[in-house]
């Protein structure tokens, strides 16, 4: 072809059919047989075909784009979700608006305000820091909502959950096998749900063997290296009885383990260190920090098909979707 620009025309010249017959494969509408579909697409993908995006929303009233909103981009955890998320929507024809709301819960309220603005065909939030309220507002009056982690009853709104709670009783469970007892958590700053379930966890477990856990051995800090970092010193500064530390994620861990360098601590043997998520970096770390795993790029592939389900049978009734959890041991317990 001479021209610059393939149009829906062409194509159907080349493959012998009706502009109409192209439109609807494009769309994905099953009123065309294996062998016309197979046709069209070898005359697209011959002809380097792109279809409009617009045009195709017109018709089909989607844009195929769904918007995965996440706390903090930085966080490797978020970085799998997203890698699970973004591979099963483009083996289905979606684009994925990957926002970051810096763990902000006004930033993220305006984040899915503008998501619905840009008439995204669904959305999947994980970790979210907005009320229950609000969300649920939001899955009433806009669009198809998956959370990650959360708990909120609505039926525009379904969820896929780790077994959190489970996670940090495992992980405690450890440090006390370990022979610790004066055991401290360094919690997120932030009142989230899936923060409550690591505490609840974590003082379960320790008046299950008969330990009081002191207010002051639980410390609220950003869910960061420096939080990690800063948290740990002052810690270990104010209560030297400490012998093991339980964090929200690894990325506190890792800065609680440099916090421990820096204090001349060797760890385990003057503090253990424990994490949450088993992110990449986690066996990299010296030393290598124990942690509680899961299947992060799971998570986003279960997200995205539960949303794709939804989209396609919204008046279903979906269950949530829970998530195992296990023990990594490593150098830092």
């Amino acid at each position: 072809m001479s021209r610059s620009r393939i149009t829906i025309r062409d194509v159907a010249t080349h493959a012998g059919v009706s502009h109409q017959t192209v439109s609807r494969v494009i769309n994905h509408s099953e009123q065309v047989t294996s062998e016309t579909r197979e046709r069209v697409k070898a005359a697209i993908k011959e002809l380097g075909y792109r279809p409009s995006r617009l045009a195709q929303s017109m018709v089909t009233q989607k844009t195929r784009t769904i918007g995965l909103v996440v706390a903090d981009i930085t966080n490797p955890f978020y970085f799998e979700v997203a890698r699970g998320v973004q591979d099963t929507a483009l083996a289905q024809g979606y684009n994925v608006f990957v926002c970051n709301t810096d763990d902000n819960p006004q930033g993220e309220q305006d984040i899915l305000a503008l998501l619905a603005s840009q008439e995204v065909d669904g959305v999947i939030l994980s970790t979210a820091s907005s009320s229950d309220e609000e969300l649920l507002a939001f899955a009433e009056n806009y669009k198809p909502l998956v959370v990650i982690n959360r708990d909120i009853d609505h039926p525009k709104a379904s969820l896929v959950n780790v077994d959190i709670c489970k996670g940090a009783k495992l992980a405690v469970e450890h440090l006390i096998e370990r022979g610790h007892t004066h055991i401290a958590m360094l919690s997120h700053e932030g009142h989230r749900p899936d923060n409550v379930r690591r505490v609840i966890g974590y003082r379960e477990t320790l008046e299950a063997h008969g330990i009081t856990p002191k207010d002051e051995w639980l410390v609220l800090a950003p869910p960061n290296l420096i939080g990690g970092y800063e948290a740990t010193q002052e810690l270990l500064r104010e209560h030297p009885e400490i012998t093991a530390i339980f964090t929200y994620n690894d990325l506190m861990a890792i800065g609680a383990l440099r916090g421990c360098h820096d204090m001349g601590l060797k760890v385990p043997q003057d503090c253990a260190v424990i994490g949450f998520d088993d992110i990449k970096f986690s066996a990299m770390a010296q030393p290598s920090l124990s942690s509680i795993s899961y299947d992060k790029y799971n998570v986003g592939q279960k997200a995205m098909i539960r949303l794709l389900d939804m989209m396609e049978t919204p008046e279903a009734v979906y269950k949530p979707i829970r998530l195992d959890v296990e023990l990594v041991i490593r150098e830092s317990t």
